[in-house]
């Protein structure tokens, strides 16, 4: 990716992730800061630690890409360019495929995204590493290989070597590859049906997602699905929604009218409309400066924001609102609602409409939920 940006002419920066499980890594750091010393190019080492917590590959990933997007954001960087192959689309597509992935896991890793306000882009992959191997070395340009890639208590490695099986047969890692961008499109036909639904029978009000009940029992079963996955997936400020088993409980929950919860989110039924709103017990312990993003949602603004906190609203602040009664929000949204506080003093509870001056907006979502009309 180096040489072929630097070849293109790009105006590039580098940087480099060493994740400290490998003692040659920062050899191999080092190198490449040479490597673009000699190319004019500037260069930052990147350090990682993991903490033991979950799967290493996963967590690995993620530390990854938030290294390189506040390293991209310090520097002013609005892209940055991955090296990702056709080899590695057809590999996560096997990975996938054994955790019995339905259509979004199976379809090929995007070719953009974007991650905490940083666009990542993965030029190459329409090309395999067969294909960058051979161009380096027509060139005479060293690479440097992971002896992780050899490592059979990974995943991907298994993935690896049972593509190179299934080569001979042909359905090698081209042909995988070709069919998760076929999977590709069927996800983004599904998202504008997705889209299309939430538009007709769906309502963001205070963070919440309001669902017309007839509307939702009459959708196809996968848009059903989608559209509560992706209410569940905004309203708790995750990465990933629930699956399986869970998910189609939530789903049979809010067709027959029973209240459910999930995901730090929780369900109510009147009028024919289900609300899902968040579950206060997700948010009790939540704290953080008056001037920060709250829940990963909400920010809260007023005449001054200097040793102030902001917390859930909870049952005793709710108790030191006089007037909630008259608030447009129901008690369940009002409870998990941001408010500020001086200690073990409420200041304000906008959405409870206590606290002059102090007002409270949340994120809009985006996505397929994004069409979805904002109550006013």
């Amino acid at each position: 990716m180096l040489y072929l940006a630097v070849e293109a002419g790009c105006d590039v920066a580098v940087a480099t992730v060493d994740h400290g499980l490998r003692p040659e890594a920062a050899v191999e750091a080092a190198e490449v800061a040479a490597i673009c010393a000699g190319l004019g190019v500037p260069h930052e080492i990147l350090h990682w630690h993991w903490d033991g917590a979950g799967n290493l590959q996963d967590a690995a990933r993620r530390g990854r890409m938030a290294l390189l997007a506040d390293w991209a954001r310090r520097r002013g960087l609005r892209t940055v360019a991955l090296g990702h192959t056709e080899d590695d689309i057809a590999e996560t597509f096997l990975m996938r495929l054994a955790r019995d992935a339905g259509v979004d896991g199976l379809a090929a890793m995007a070719a953009r995204r974007e991650v905490a306000g940083v666009v990542f882009l993965r030029p190459l992959l329409g090309a395999s590493r067969a294909d960058l191997r051979a161009w380096l070395l027509g060139r005479g340009l060293p690479w440097a290989d992971d002896p992780s890639n050899e490592d059979d208590r990974f995943d991907r490695v298994r993935a690896r070597r049972a593509l190179a099986a299934m080569a001979e047969v042909g359905a090698g890692g081209a042909e995988i590859a070709a069919l998760a961008a076929k999977m590709a499109d069927v996800r983004a036909a599904l998202e504008a049906a997705t889209a299309d639904a939430a538009a007709r029978i769906l309502r963001v009000d205070a963070g919440d997602v309001i669902v017309d009940a007839v509307g939702l029992a009459a959708l196809p079963a996968e848009i059903r699905r989608r559209l509560l996955l992706a209410a569940l997936i905004w309203i708790a400020s995750a990465d990933y929604g629930p699956r399986g088993a869970e998910m189609e409980r939530f789903v049979a929950a809010a067709l027959e009218g029973r209240p459910a919860t999930l995901a730090g989110c929780k369900t109510s039924h009147a009028r024919g409309r289900m609300r899902v709103t968040r579950e206060l017990r997700a948010v009790a312990g939540l704290e953080c400066p008056a001037d920060a993003l709250w829940d990963g949602r909400w920010r809260v603004s007023g005449p001054e924001t200097n040793g102030l906190t902001l917390r859930a609203l909870g049952e005793g602040g709710l108790a030191a609102c006089p007037d909630w009664r008259a608030a447009a929000h129901p008690r369940a949204t009002l409870l998990a609602s941001p408010s500020v506080w001086r200690g073990a003093v409420l200041v304000a509870a906008p959405l409870a409409g206590f606290g002059a001056g102090w007002t409270a907006q949340c994120q809009p979502p985006k996505g397929p939920l994004g069409a979805a009309p904002l109550s006013h």
